[in-house]
């Protein structure tokens, strides 16, 4: 048997403790830390300082970081959300980004760049969720209608690409009507256990036995999560599809039967990140910086010509949908949202890997889009995040005021330079206004981007604070 080294794997746990270190002193900088983390691997590889080479050790705890981030995101998603009326809209939206997505492929296969269309739809639709949710709970949205709104939309934008990633392009059976078969085989056995689990979770005794051992050195509840997470890998992998398919349902499958008529254990899920987040997740994002080929991007000009292009498409595909949003957040609100679904990370760098061993896309095609997935996390998050600071609420707050003096019959307000001050109605003076109300871009537009017509507030009430 030969020798296993953990060098590597020492250098890239270091790595993994020195990324949060940096970030916490730099708290202004407004870049991810599995973007770091991926940047930190490259670094560390044999682009360029050549300290870590992939190896086995290195190579397991890679993929059993894969599963488990597919299984955290699994179990950050809230499918009962995709049921009401948010989940209706983010599902018209995804929807035209397919479309687009679809459009864009082909564009881009026409022009030259060596992928298949359909795979590069399926890449340019999806969203990375995870990164999401932390942004909207730093930001205190993540309970409020925006926040749902977002979450449901990269909800979608994750369940969907992983599934039709599994089924065209990881599934082993060699026609359509076989891939159709063993998904719909699985799929079906994965209810009949999940509805097995939920019938057995329910029994009283177990729960009491959970909550006894959980805070023991037995572990039950971790326990028997991981296992299934495993365990559903593990048949998804016999079944022909990709290991990824079966640890993500089965971190919805946990999450739907935990919150299934009780209230969830408050420390399940930090135990269950902090084995993930403390030290799985990190090798896996680390690593696929390692064995990022930065030399085969910088050397082949084409290449290095589709990043700017693939980050163009992503903004069309993800960005441009989130329009059907304005009328129930405003312009402002759907530009950030927009910018949210654009950013993708984690599936493009589970696609690139199952693309490029399919044959899908190059080598270099395939560090194209990982370079176009990593200016996605670094970049439109941090401009969202600048559309929904208190500046720009206040913006927003000023749009509402303005609409809440709206005379009826009155003729809309046009014309005039940036922060130009419009006039408003000797009633809207006594109210508290101070006799003027600044127009936005020479006219006070509403949220939907129709004029508003000024007039005193019909009982002297304030301006209704933006949701």
């Amino acid at each position: 048997m030969p020798a296993i080294s953990f060098n590597g794997v020492l250098i890239i746990a270091l790595v993994a403790v020195a990324v949060p270190v940096v970030l916490a002193l730099a708290p202004r900088l407004p870049v991810p830390g599995a973007v770091l983390e991926v940047v930190a691997g490259i670094l560390i590889g044999p682009s360029v300082l050549g300290w870590v080479h992939l190896d086995a050790s290195i190579g397991v705890l890679s993929d059993l970081g894969l599963g488990m981030l597919l299984f955290l995101a699994g179990l950050e998603i809230d499918l009962g959300g995709l049921r009401g009326p948010l989940g209706r809209l983010a599902g018209w939206a995804f929807g035209v980004s397919v479309l687009l997505g679809l459009a864009c492929g082909y564009v881009i296969s026409l022009a030259g760049v060596p992928g298949k269309p359909i795979f590069l739809a399926v890449v340019l639709t999806s969203t990375s969720a995870g990164l999401l949710l932390p942004l909207l709970k730093d930001a205190g949205l993540h309970r409020a209608r925006y926040g749902q709104l977002v979450m449901a939309a990269g909800a979608l934008a994750e369940v969907v690409p992983v599934m039709m990633l599994s089924l065209l392009f990881s599934a082993t059976a060699g026609t359509s009507a076989g891939r159709l078969g063993s998904l719909a085989l699985f799929l079906g056995l994965l209810a009949v256990i999940g509805l097995a689990l939920g019938r057995v979770r329910s029994l009283a005794a177990l729960d009491r036995l959970l909550d006894r051992l959980e805070d023991r050195s037995a572990q039950l509840r971790v326990r028997a999560a991981l296992t299934l997470a495993l365990a559903f890998a593990v048949l998804a992998n016999e079944f022909g599809f990709a290991a990824i398919l079966g640890a993500f349902a089965a971190g919805l499958l946990v999450r739907t039967i935990e919150r299934a008529d009780r209230t969830p254990h408050p420390q399940f899920q930090i135990k269950l990140e902090g084995i993930g987040f403390g030290f799985l997740v990190p090798i896996f994002f680390i690593t696929t910086g390692v064995q990022f080929d930065v030399r085969a991007l910088v050397s082949n000009v084409t290449a290095l010509a589709e990043v700017p292009v693939f980050l163009a498409a992503l903004l069309v595909v993800r960005a441009v949908p989130a329009l059907l949003y304005t009328r129930l957040i405003g312009k402002r609100r759907a530009g950030a949202a927009g910018l949210m679904q654009a950013t993708t990370l984690t599936f493009v760098i589970v696609a690139t890997q199952i693309g490029v061993a399919s044959g899908q896309i190059s080598q270099t095609t395939g560090a194209a889009l990982l370079a176009a997935g990593l200016l996605s996390a670094a970049l439109f998050p941090a401009v969202s995040l600048r559309l929904l600071s208190p500046s720009a609420r206040g913006a927003d707050q000023r749009l509402r005021a303005a609409r809440q003096l709206a005379v009826p019959g009155a003729q809309p307000i046009r014309g005039g330079q940036r922060g130009r001050r419009v006039r408003a109605p000797s009633g809207a003076r006594s109210a508290g206004t101070g006799g003027a109300v600044p127009a936005a871009d020479g006219a006070v537009p509403a949220a939907d981007g129709a004029a508003v017509m000024m007039s005193p507030p019909a009982n002297g009430s304030p301006p209704a604070q933006p949701e």
